[in-house]
């Protein structure tokens, strides 16, 4: 069904063509049924809030296409971006599950796709098919990995530079195609919302990214870039 915002809507999950691509979608035919019955199928446009720091949980959001930015923010209102999440993944899980407040903010990047599930149904579905916890418990554990290795980055790169470049290589390990002249990739996310996730300064991002281009660590044409294998090096800690 076509949508203001040029998106493929797919209100019953087992019509999905991208199911079992999807690590927590790729289930059996009567799971994923239930699971469209107790869903509630939005399209939000770019900019939107899926839900914010600190508001009750009310479920668990599953992202089937687009992309979402998770934020949270410091005591000084300051913004940290987490990290940018990927189509087949759920949003709010652990607050849900644990019955507390979101711990993070999530806005969409680009028009979305997402399927709300309240927690109590979610909870149920999760009791009745086993199949689905193991894939939940194996979506949670990569974001555990992720974050460790975002936080090595950070905590153990000795400048900006090398923070920036960890940054680019785990985003093209992640989301990249190989191509000719090293990975392909998308980056949503403007120098200011960059620099939130290193710890840096808008100018310092912009600067050294200029300086990857100028050693042609990567090539940069509008919102795709392609990182060189070269830029593995600097990224290596």
């Amino acid at each position: 069904m076509a949508t203001p915002y040029n998106l493929d809507v797919y209100h019953d999950c087992s019509k999905c063509p991208l199911r079992t691509d999807r690590p927590f979608c790729n289930l059996s035919d009567e799971a994923v049924a239930e699971l469209s019955s107790i869903t509630n199928t939005i399209v939000q446009p770019k900019g939107a809030l899926l839900f914010v720091e600190g508001e009750e949980a009310r479920g668990v959001y599953i992202l089937c296409s687009g992309r979402v930015k998770q934020t949270m923010l410091s005591s000084a209102g300051r913004t940290l971006i987490v990290n940018v999440v990927e189509p087949g993944q759920l949003l709010g899980v652990s607050a849900a599950m644990l019955g507390k407040p979101y711990e993070l903010s999530a806005e969409t990047l680009l028009p979305s796709q997402v399927d709300f599930v309240r927690r109590d149904d979610f909870m149920r579905f999760l009791a009745k098919y086993p199949q689905a916890s193991m894939h939940l418990a194996m979506q949670l554990s990569d974001n555990c990995a992720a974050a460790h290795n975002d936080i090595r980055a950070l905590g153990l790169a000795q400048n900006t530079g090398d923070k920036l470049a960890r940054l680019l290589v785990n985003w093209s390990e992640r989301t990249g195609t190989r191509v000719s002249n090293g990975i392909r990739m998308t980056v949503l996310l403007k120098h200011e919302e960059i620099a939130q996730m290193i710890g840096a300064t808008r100018e310092t991002v912009t600067r050294t990214l200029s300086d990857f281009r100028r050693q042609k660590l990567i090539e940069v044409r509008g919102s795709t870039f392609i990182v060189a294998d070269a830029l593995q090096q600097l990224a290596t800690i």
